[in-house]
């Protein structure tokens, strides 16, 4: 035989298909523990973060380390709706070319959906992955890109609504604030989100402070955040150089000043307060905006539960940590989204129709129900894709993160009103 012969008949078709499955239920392969039966096609999913060490890089690995351990918990009860969840990792890097290298390899590997990952390089990601049609779900909302392009779906609202929420924060109990930023694009959109929050309760706008990204010394800027504090409140947006202003300032703070320091999570979390002298940590009694409810609520405790079980020991995966706590619950919504598919095979092109056309996504109360219709959306151009604009007020206590303010605070209309920076 030279070539293929079209079949014109089903019923081969038929008869091949009884005899596989057939073999496949006496061999015991094919079939996850706990399916529901029949046949159903893996499905494969990439997770990407940066796993670097340097100085000036940012080290997410906790992330795709969460992401296999979902994998092995939910391939033992059976899958997602019978499907095997197949998780491939890739380090970002925390560079363009990584980012960019690791979209590529997702469209190649024709996966389904990139599922609760890291990047601050958004355009060098979401072009392959726009062109493959493959749905970003979940990012951590590092890039503002993430949260305009079609095929993104985010589970938060980013730094944006971070910013804005710890201006409604501070606005309860600071008369004068100065704020921190980088001196960046992302960093001249914080005073607009900031400043929107304070009027809305009648406090001034804040003093606003552009430093570098990663400086090894802020002893300027932090002489002038202080300056015009007063006793009220400063408050710092620098990722990994957070910790190193607030070592500049503690050092400049005079002995008896009731200036109350604040930031939002991302910029300082558990892991640096624990660094930093926890109970004795110069973050105690700071003011910090998150997404969701802080590390002790009682509805993380599946995902510690499924880390003490499936981890195996790895101490890349912090419970604590936000961006291990934006892959599990990413990765809650790409389980209802294929549960509600229910087909025998999952395409990125189906998720897509399906998220698109409303699929709920409950998180246990982690956030609000999740869905991304059109009229679930902000939809300001800057924020298109955000369908949750609530946060939490978190404070700490004894070199703990604890809740401030219990539930979520909705700071949707700032994002909406919030002018422009720049």
């Amino acid at each position: 035989m030279t070539g293929w012969r079209r079949l014109t008949s089903s019923r081969p078709y038929e008869l091949l298909t009884t005899a596989v499955a057939g073999a496949l239920l006496i061999s015991g392969c094919g079939v996850l523990p706990g399916a529901s039966g029949g046949s159903r096609e893996p499905v494969t999913v990439m997770t990407w973060a940066p796993d670097t060490t340097g100085a000036d890089t940012v080290s997410m690995a906790g992330m795709p380390a969460m992401a296999r351990t979902y994998a092995r918990w939910i391939n033992e009860k059976g899958g997602i709706g019978g499907h095997e969840l197949r998780v491939l990792t890739c380090n970002e890097q925390d560079t363009a070319t990584g980012a960019s290298k690791c979209a590529r390899r997702a469209a190649d590997e024709n996966v389904a959906a990139v599922v609760g990952s890291y990047s601050r390089h958004g355009r060098a990601f979401l072009a392959p992955l726009e062109s493959a049609g493959i749905p970003y779900i979940g990012g951590y909302g590092a890039s503002a890109d993430e949260l305009t392009s079609y095929l993104s779906y985010p589970v938060n609202g980013g730094q944006p609504a971070l910013v804005a929420g710890n201006g409604e924060q501070l606005a309860a109990g600071c008369e004068r604030v100065s704020l921190v930023r980088p001196d960046t694009l992302v960093g001249d959109t914080m005073p607009g989100l900031l400043d929107t929050s304070l009027g809305r309760s009648g406090r001034p706008a804040s003093y606003d402070i552009s430093a570098a990204e990663e400086a090894t010394s802020y002893d300027a800027e932090a002489a002038r955040a202080l300056d015009n504090a007063g006793d009220g409140c400063v408050t710092a947006v620098l990722g990994k150089g957070t910790e190193t202003f607030f070592d500049s300032f503690r050092r400049l703070e005079p002995m008896g000043s009731e200036v109350r320091i604040s930031s939002v999570l991302g910029s300082v979390g558990q892991g640096l307060i624990d660094r930093s002298g926890g109970p004795d940590s110069p973050f105690e009694g700071a003011l910090v905006t998150g997404w969701y409810p802080d590390a002790g609520d009682a509805r993380w405790n599946e995902m510690r539960e499924v880390i003490r079980k499936y981890a195996f020991g790895d101490n890349r995966i912090d419970p604590s940590d936000t961006g291990v706590q934006t892959t599990w619950i990413a990765y809650t919504a790409l389980r209802a989204v294929v549960e509600a598919m229910d087909r025998p095979d999952v395409t990125a092109g189906g998720i897509s129709v399906s998220l698109n056309r409303g699929t709920e996504v409950d998180t246990g109360g982690l956030t609000p129900t999740l869905r991304w219709r059109f009229q679930d959306m902000v939809g300001t151009a800057a924020y298109a894709r955000v369908v949750n604009g609530r946060v939490t007020f978190q404070v700490v206590r004894e070199g703990r993160l604890t809740a401030e303010k219990e539930g979520f605070v909705d700071v949707t209309e700032t994002l909406v009103n919030a002018r422009s920076g720049g």
